[in-house]
Parts: C-alpha cells; sequence; structure tokens
C-alpha cells in the first residue's frame, strides 16, 4: 500500500494537468505502470453540455507514455464514463492528455516526432517504446494537428523548387514565409496548375495581404503572383540573375578551350603549337576563378584570373563586367540608381552577353525591384538545402506525401 505523501509525489512527478496517481507498480522487463484517473468530479456532457456527477462505469486501458530514464512507463487510464441526466444517455470524460484509440499519450507522440524528424522512422521505432505503425499514426495526427491551419499574416512569399532526383528534371516547389524563414508549403511538382490551387486554398484575405513575392526567372511563377496577390510586388533573385551571366561566362569559357584544343591538333609547327598550349594552359582549371567572386579569391586563385585574362581578352572583358553587375547589385539602394547602372552595364555587355542581357530587358520591373527591397534567395536556400538533408535521411518515408509531412512538420516543431 502506498502512503499518501508518495501518490502525492508520484502525482507530481507524473505532471499531467487534472490527472493524479491512485497506485504504482513495477513489473521486470516491462516497466513502471501507474494507475491514473482525472482528479474531477464531474464531465460535461458533449451532447447538451451539462454537467454530469452521476458515475455510470469505468473503463480502464493502457497507454504509453514518456519513460523515466530507462524505465518505460504505462499509464493505466480510467476513462470514467458518466450519465446525463438531461439526455439520459451515457458518455466518456475527454481526457487533454491522450487521444481517443491511441495507444500513447500526447506529449509522448510530440517527443518521437521530434526524434524522428532529427532521425528516421526506423531507428526510432528499434528503442523498442512505440512501433513503427505507431510512429506513423503520430505522423498523421500531428499533420492533422499542426498542418490543418492555413498560413497567417504572410507579407513576404518566397517561391521556389527543390530537385526531388538529382540530375533527372523532376521539382517540387516549396513556398517560404521571408520574414519567418519558414516552409510552409510543399508540392510534389513545379506545376502552375498545383501551386495555384494550394495557394487559393489559403483564401483572398491572406493573398491579399503579402506584400512581396522573391522568385526566380520562371514566367510561370510570376504569372501566378499577378493573377492572384494584386497587391504584392514581384522581386526576380538576383542570385538567379548572377546564375545567367555565370552560365554564359562558363559557355564561352568552354567555347575558347575546345577552339584551342582543335588549333593544337591541327597545329602545322611546333611553334604555332606552343603558342596554342600556353593559351590552354591558361585556360585550364578556370572556371573557379572566373564564376567566384573577385573578392573571396586567394592570393594563388588571383594569379591564376590574370593568366586566364592574359591569353582571352574576352574572358577578360565578360569576367571584369560579371563583377561591375555584382557591385551593382551590392551598391545599389534603390531602383532609379539601380535603374540607371543596369542601363549602362547592358549597353556594355550587349556583345558579351546577349542572352543575359534579353532576360534583364524581359524581367527588368522586378529585377530593379530587388534594389528597393534587397531580397536575396539565402533564405529560401537554406531551407533548401535542410529539405536536401531531410530527403537524403528519409529512410522509413515511402511516399512523397511523407515526405510532405515530415518537412513541414520539422518546420512547425522548429518555430
Amino acid at each position: 500500500m502506498r502512503t499518501k505523501k508518495e501518490i502525492k509525489f508520484l502525482t507530481k512527478l507524473l505532471n499531467i494537468e487534472g490527472i493524479k496517481v491512485i497506485s504504482h507498480r513495477q513489473h521486470e522487463g516491462i516497466g513502471i505502470i501507474l494507475q491514473v484517473e482525472g482528479i474531477g468530479k464531474e464531465s460535461n456532457c458533449p451532447r447538451c453540455g451539462k454537467k454530469s456527477h452521476r458515475l455510470h462505469q469505468n473503463h480502464r486501458y493502457l497507454v504509453k507514455d514518456l519513460p523515466w530514464g530507462e524505465n518505460f512507463v504505462f499509464l493505466e487510464i480510467n476513462r470514467r464514463q458518466f450519465k446525463c441526466e438531461k439526455c439520459v444517455k451515457p458518455f466518456s470524460e475527454e481526457l487533454e492528455f491522450v487521444r481517443k484509440r491511441r495507444t500513447y499519450t500526447k506529449r509522448l507522440g510530440r517527443a518521437i516526432i521530434q526524434e524522428v524528424l532529427e532521425n528516421d522512422i526506423h531507428s526510432v521505432a528499434k528503442k523498442g517504446v512505440v512501433t513503427t505503425e505507431e510512429i506513423e499514426r503520430m505522423l498523421k495526427d500531428a499533420s492533422k494537428e499542426y498542418l490543418k491551419a492555413k498560413p497567417s499574416e504572410v507579407k513576404r512569399l518566397g517561391i521556389d523548387e527543390i530537385a526531388v532526383i538529382k540530375g533527372k528534371g523532376n521539382y517540387c516547389a516549396v513556398l517560404i514565409d521571408l520574414e519567418k524563414s519558414k516552409l510552409i508549403g510543399i508540392m510534389d511538382r513545379r506545376k502552375q496548375e498545383e501551386i495555384r490551387e494550394v495557394l487559393l486554398g489559403w483564401g483572398k484575405e491572406i493573398l491579399e495581404q503579402i506584400e512581396e513575392v522573391s522568385i526566380d526567372l520562371w514566367k510561370g511563377y510570376r504569372n501566378l503572383v499577378r493573377d492572384l496577390m494584386p497587391n504584392a510586388q514581384v522581386v526576380a533573385d538576383r542570385f538567379h540573375v548572377m546564375a545567367q551571366i555565370n552560365k554564359e561566362l562558363d559557355a564561352q569559357r568552354k567555347r575558347e578551350k575546345r577552339q584551342v584544343e582543335d588549333l593544337i591538333k591541327k597545329a602545322e609547327s611546333s611553334e604555332e603549337k606552343a603558342d596554342q598550349e600556353k593559351i590552354l594552359e591558361g585556360l585550364k582549371k578556370s572556371k573557379y576563378v572566373l564564376l567566384k567572386n573577385e573578392s573571396d579569391l586567394n592570393e594563388e586563385q588571383k594569379a591564376k584570373l590574370l593568366q586566364v585574362k592574359d591569353v582571352s581578352s574576352t574572358l577578360k572583358s565578360m569576367q571584369e563586367l560579371k563583377e561591375k553587375i555584382r557591385r551593382i547589385f551590392e551598391q545599389s539602394n534603390n531602383w532609379f540608381v539601380g535603374l540607371l547602372k543596369l542601363g549602362r552595364w547592358l549597353l556594355e555587355a550587349k556583345k558579351y552577353f546577349p542572352d543575359s542581357q534579353n532576360t534583364i530587358i524581359g524581367w527588368l520591373d522586378e529585377i530593379i525591384a530587388y534594389f528597393d527591397y534587397k531580397t536575396t534567395s539565402g533564405v529560401v536556400e537554406g531551407i533548401n538545402n535542410k529539405l536536401k538533408l531531410i530527403k537524403r535521411s528519409a529512410y522509413g518515408f515511402r511516399n512523397f506525401e511523407n515526405f510532405r509531412v515530415r518537412c513541414l512538420l520539422t518546420w512547425q516543431f522548429d518555430c
């Protein structure tokens, strides 16, 4: 027989509001079993709301709770049935700490989900606290509890994508609250119709409060914003603009390298061959130093860059123009100054960056908006990197829906 002092201590140690421990026993190889029931002597009828203190019957069953050290803990719950005097029908009392028809407490479910988000389903199940099936049920319950709510107070939205399978051209779209650095939506395909459906599900009121949307240079995203978010300014991500410029610069590097290699093969004299080999030596291993921000190069890399510039006047001009537009993005503090500088850059770059010039002109309004908003893809890229880690460690998540739930719950539990 346990003393009142011991029962009071166990009740405090259990720390579940409105619940008291009645008795305690420990079974070798099983764990600690605590018999518990509600402190209150009455409950509200779910049909009419009237309070009833008329006990109809007791209903006891076991659920798992958070372990105490190395010991598993089971709660032998008495979910009492009361009889409503008004409805003249029995009803079960509501217990906040455990869901109906569940074999574990809510707090154990939250702890297990947090552990799964940091590891994987099977490694957590191997610890023996809960089964794989129970974990999957926990995830479904959590997704209904945490993910059913629409995002609120979204002012700055980011739209991007992540490769589901690298190199296969298969992308899923992601929606990000830029102010909270939080993932708020993920779809299994980068389809304009699917993204539209999700955004429309947020409701007109939420869409109309969005003031800024940062996107890459895909017209589908721009069309969605224009159609659904009348008060939002589209801001083209500067890093995607730079990626386009770097792509064109690298294409020229590859082209010149191939041309020099062909000339070496066709050289009619050793002197001619030696001249071309010197040029080739300058072009070899030059991708990094040409595309990297010049201010981030070390002394050895700066020397290599000078070697490249010495053997190719075209690459020299293109690299310097690339650095010039980077400084324009970094140093211009309003759209008007940025537009003037960008206009001069376009005139200089017309000969070297025809594709990039066409892209910039086609996205001019969205690009110059960057100079006012200064929004970059830093937050988006950080979230995308975390999504890639989740994807690599998503052992036990057998379909995209499970992956989607895991991703969204990761940010829900982090916040």
